[in-house]
């Protein structure tokens, strides 16, 4: 028998402000249930991991995984359920939008119904959206419709991100799910062979109190990837697709530009080429520095120096392009399929160079990394260990 009936697994990404105030509510909300609570922190920049850490020294029922090198609200959901041995686990966020008070009836159903997942929905009675933004619900709207969930489950709010799980099923989904982004409930179910039987419980979603929130246009691109991956995932890498997408922008922008130049401009084609050429390499590297390879974006000097391999490693992807193409075209080859030959070789050879130069983690960003962590954990040693009665009153006093 294992030692707690229910894992809480808490993701976090710069929620010091927050992350307390979440225990002290869990512990008022589960006193009849015997839990334990994971904190996954993606090596907030705040100190999360280092503040979680000393309230275990007053809390036995916590534990903190602090992850470096990685990030994703996903894929950190998912290293907290394979750390418990609970029979069941919950999934909830540090911003406190999630009504926990809702906890105990969904951890009710799922072992009283034999259910495989119950869901805290905003789309059913009594469940609202809060106080949301209206671009933000037709956001919502759109991805449920784009999902295709209904394949897979009846239910009425798969961008949901609180949600209890029984261990089994989720052993049963783990090996095929991507962990890409930050819907976890979608890649769970989407990732089921059969449909799965899920129970849902109304609540109103809050407004985040302290700190800033995730959803930007990353998360938006982040859910696609989710889909695509779900898609074709396993023919072909979706960083390969990304990196394939921002190419073909690229060749548009660069015919655009080699048009204004000869026809506007009047220059040579030579320096109209050379021109184009240079801007779109400066263009793919700024996208894929912000889109594909946004988990290991370059700032600062490494992104200077990150352009510089960038367009040296693309400018020998020209070089084998053109000597491919023409070798092909010379032995009888139709020009479009040397052409199009030409491109696949130097598309192939730019994602696999700069995957290894420009986008590797270096040595010195990680140093640069550990410092600023290690900047934030001084801080928060500093500070004395709040009891729970002390913790609530300080949050209370600072939201007057």
């Amino acid at each position: 028998m294992p030692p707690y009936d229910l894992c809480i697994v808490i993701p976090t990404l710069n929620e010091r402000e927050n992350i307390g105030l979440l225990l002290e509510k869990l512990r008022n909300t589960l006193q009849s249930v015997r839990y334990e609570v994971i904190v996954v922190d993606d090596d907030s920049p705040d100190g999360t991991a280092a503040f979680a850490r000393r309230l275990t020294r007053t809390q036995d029922n916590l534990r903190v995984l602090h992850r470096i090198g990685r990030r994703g609200l996903s894929s950190a959901c998912i290293e907290g359920m394979l750390a418990t041995s609970a029979p069941f686990i919950a999934v909830i966020d540090a911003d406190l939008q999630h009504d926990e008070t809702i906890l105990p009836e969904m951890y009710r159903r799922i072992r009283s119904e034999d259910l495989d997942l119950v869901v805290g929905s905003r789309n059913i009675a009594g469940g609202s959206m809060g106080e949301f933004s209206n671009w933000r619900l037709r956001l919502s709207h759109l991805g449920r419709r784009l999902s295709g969930v209904e394949r897979h489950a009846s239910l009425t709010d798969p961008m949901s991100g609180f949600f209890v799980i029984r261990r089994s099923y989720f052993d049963r989904v783990a090996h095929r799910l991507t962990g890409t982004g930050f819907k976890i409930l979608l890649d769970i179910v989407l990732s089921s062979e059969g449909r799965a039987c899920i129970g849902e419980v109304p609540y109103c979603f809050r407004l985040r109190q302290h700190g800033q929130s995730k959803l930007d246009l990353i998360v938006g691109l982040e859910y696609l990837e989710l889909i695509l991956d779900k898609l074709i995932g396993r023919y072909v890498s979706i960083r390969f697709i990304l990196f394939a997408l921002v190419g073909a922008l690229g060749t548009v922008v660069h015919l655009l530009l080699l048009g204004a130049l000869l026809k506007v401009e009047h220059r040579s084609f030579v320096d109209s080429q050379t021109c184009a050429t240079g801007i779109v390499m400066i263009l793919n590297y700024i996208m894929n520095n912000s889109l594909t390879y946004r988990d290991r974006r370059r700032r600062g000097a490494a992104f200077l120096f990150g352009m510089f391999t960038f367009c040296l490693a693309c400018s020998l992807g020209v070089v084998a392009n053109v000597a491919i193409s023409s070798e092909a075209f010379r032995h009888g080859v139709p020009w479009a399929v040397a052409g199009v030959t030409g491109l696949l070789f130097s598309g192939i050879w730019n994602y696999g160079v700069t995957a290894m130069t420009t986008w590797r983690q270096t040595r010195r960003s990680t140093e640069h990394r550990a410092e600023r962590r290690a900047q934030a954990s001084a801080l928060v040693e500093d500070t004395p260990i709040p009891s729970p009665v002390t913790e609530v009153a300080l949050h209370s006093k600072v939201s007057s």
